[in-house]
């Protein structure tokens, strides 16, 4: 906030309605924006420059929530007025709130489709800036049990091991997967490198006894199903 003679005020100087804190306490969290959320997480500016502020310009530099999710640690702490305790705390808040999603079994996503599974995929996945390998976890009424990274890095059948695809499956007791990964061109027109790994991941799947449900490749804003494709499935 900027006093009338143009200076910022520290937040504790703000009318107490003002502050996000006392914000929070009287209306809840929902009626606060991304940037007095954010700024809770931050609790302090710089000079010249209140937490909110500092906020709203860390959210812009990204270009939303969805870029901050996808910035490393070490950027974050890099920007000015950061520093490494604020990027660590944003870094941890916004993986609980990716958690939170799955953690409660009556809320947890059913995937009925490549449709559903592509939606939950696709903002993290859409614009990694490498190759990215993803498992999701099912229960046998398909619904999401978690999400894996498990590989990085260009896809070759003969560099995936098929044991760590499978090791949270089989730990989970899980009935399926769906295998997920991204072309960084944005073009998810699938390789042949892409349908042997499918039809290598398949044949894996059916001697542990779990299915192998779909394997997705990711674009910039669209995906291929290999199932759908009946590409490296028999059927």
């Amino acid at each position: 906030m900027v006093d009338a003679a143009g200076y910022h005020r520290a937040v504790r100087e703000w009318p107490a309605s003002e502050q996000p804190r006392e914000k929070l306490v009287q209306h809840g969290p929902e009626r606060l924006s991304n940037d007095e959320l954010l700024a809770i997480l931050m609790r302090v500016g710089v000079t010249g420059r209140d937490v909110v502020t500092l906020s709203r310009d860390l959210l812009v530099a990204y270009g939303g929530l969805e870029g901050l999710s996808r910035a490393a640690v070490a950027d974050l702490a890099g920007m000015h007025g950061i520093g490494p305790a604020k990027a660590v705390t944003i870094k941890a808040a916004i993986e609980l709130g990716k958690r939170l999603l799955l953690e409660a079994p009556d809320s947890r996503a059913q995937i009925r489709s490549p449709e559903d599974a592509a939606a939950m995929l696709m903002v993290d996945m859409r614009l990694l800036e490498q190759e990215h390998l993803k498992v999701v976890l099912l229960n046998t009424k398909n619904h999401v049990v978690g999400v894996r990274d498990v590989y990085k890095g260009s896809l070759n059948s003969s560099q995936i091991r098929v044991s760590e695809v499978f090791r949270d499956a089989v730990k989970e007791n899980c009935a399926a997967v769906i295998v997920a990964h991204n072309h960084p061109s944005g073009d998810p027109t699938p390789s042949p490198e892409d349908i042997r790994v499918t039809r290598d991941l398949v044949a894996a799947g059916k001697l542990l006894d779990i299915e192998v449900l779909d394997h997705l490749v990711i674009g910039h804003g669209r995906y291929v199903s290999l199932r759908r494709k009946k590409l490296g499935f028999d059927s």
